[in-house]
């Protein structure tokens, strides 16, 4: 019988505050109970899994017998950003947080990227990425240069209109500055933030967004996976986050709402190993943007889908959900990510029902226990749990 695990990022749903939160300056930040409270959040298929029983979940009605196994997981590695988030996940710890540029971009880096790709550079500046467009779009417009701006991620993110520069030609700019993007300016990610409109009041960013990232420096389960055999399938921004680096094949999706879709007929397909995928919306459109109605809406859809995948589930079949940081959408003293605790809730015919794992050290629990459901050896930087919890 072939075995199947599919491992579900909520991406950026925490679960309360980890205790160096305060270090990264998020002391107090609770993405779930930011979200539970609203009108627009449902999650009586979520807390059926076990997301209300973990430990420190003081918001929702805990479930007297979870269909799950659920455990709180903290981040061992020394970040808050996708890319680091999901290395962890997939079993690869990292020592040190990954550079940011709180004051901009060097200028000998942007002299190298102009030399490298013909073209200047506004802006350059941590930036709201539809605030940066409505302020620089229109000079973009006149002078033909392009919008390079940071965050409080470690990221090198480039802004062009579709008219002006067309989104192969953006993505063609991403992967020269990708190459430049090394060492002390080895940032997680370069992304492509293509938009459209003719002035400030209409510019949009589209949905051709594209991340480029750093190749993992080591082996994570992807690889083991596939050294096995075992299908690697990265639904969403997976394929962007790894480099591709383990992934047999990308379904890149448009959203929450295509993603789930997609997941739905995997769930009708033949394959034994893993899809992986990634929810970005949580974060992307809400998190960052402070929009707790918009993310208690998007947590209500994905708990509204879960009866439907559930029912698609085969013998065999393990359904993971878990998160890659927090993104608090109450916390207003910024709009970056926030150090949080993430679930890990785990089920499927052959995982014992309501045990709680209680808290675990290193998101690389995750790794371990893929590798192990999948009966792949892979040494993870943790400990993983499926002795505990297999029937």
């Amino acid at each position: 019988m072939a075995k199947r695990v599919f491992l579900i990022v909520l991406d950026s749903f925490g679960v309360g505050a980890e205790p160096d939160a305060a270090q990264f300056g998020d002391a107090g930040t609770n993405t779930l109970a930011a979200i539970a409270a609203h009108s627009n959040f449902k999650g009586e298929h979520l807390a059926e899994l076990g997301l209300f029983n973990l430990d420190g979940v003081t918001c929702g009605a805990p479930s007297a017998h979870p269909v799950a196994s659920y455990a709180r997981l903290r981040e061992a590695s020394a970040g808050k950003d996708t890319t680091i988030g999901h290395w962890e996940i997939a079993g690869l710890l990292s020592a040190e947080p990954l550079p940011t540029f709180p004051n901009g971009f060097p200028q000998e880096l942007l002299d190298a990227f102009t030399a490298k790709t013909g073209y200047k550079v506004l802006c350059n500046k941590p930036y709201s990425g539809t605030e940066v467009i409505r302020d620089y779009g229109e000079e973009h417009a006149k002078t033909g240069a392009l919008i390079v701006y940071t965050s409080a991620d470690s990221v090198f993110q480039i802004a062009a209109n579709e008219a002006l520069v067309p989104v192969e030609k953006l993505y063609e700019i991403c992967e020269q500055a990708r190459e430049l993007l090394v060492g002390k300016y080895g940032v997680g990610r370069v992304i492509a933030r293509p938009f459209v409109g003719d002035c400030a009041t209409n510019f949009t960013r589209t949905s051709r967004r594209h991340d480029y990232s750093l190749v993992p420096p080591q082996d994570t389960m992807l690889d083991a996976l596939q050294a096995a055999g075992k299908a690697t399938i990265g639904v969403g921004k997976i394929h962007d986050i790894f480099a591709g680096k383990g992934v047999g094949e990308t379904i890149r999706t448009s959203g929450n709402t295509e993603g789930l879709q997609v997941t739905l007929e995997l769930a009708d397909r033949d394959f034994e190993g893993l899809a992986f995928v990634n929810l970005v919306d949580f974060d992307m459109l809400y998190g960052h943007r402070r929009d707790v109605a918009g993310y208690a809406a998007a947590a209500a859809e994905f708990n509204d889908w879960l009866p439907a995948f559930r029912a698609k589930m085969r013998p065999g079949d393990v359904l993971m959900v878990t998160a890659d940081h927090g993104c608090d959408p109450s916390y207003t003293k910024t709009t970056d990510h926030t150090r949080e605790y993430v679930p890990f809730l785990i089920c499927g015919d052959e995982i014992r029902e309501g045990v709680n794992l209680h808290t675990r050290y290193s998101f690389a629990t995750i790794a371990d226990t893929v590798c192990r459901c999948l009966d792949v050896p892979f040494c993870a930087a943790g400990c993983g749990v499926y002795d505990e919890i297999r029937k």
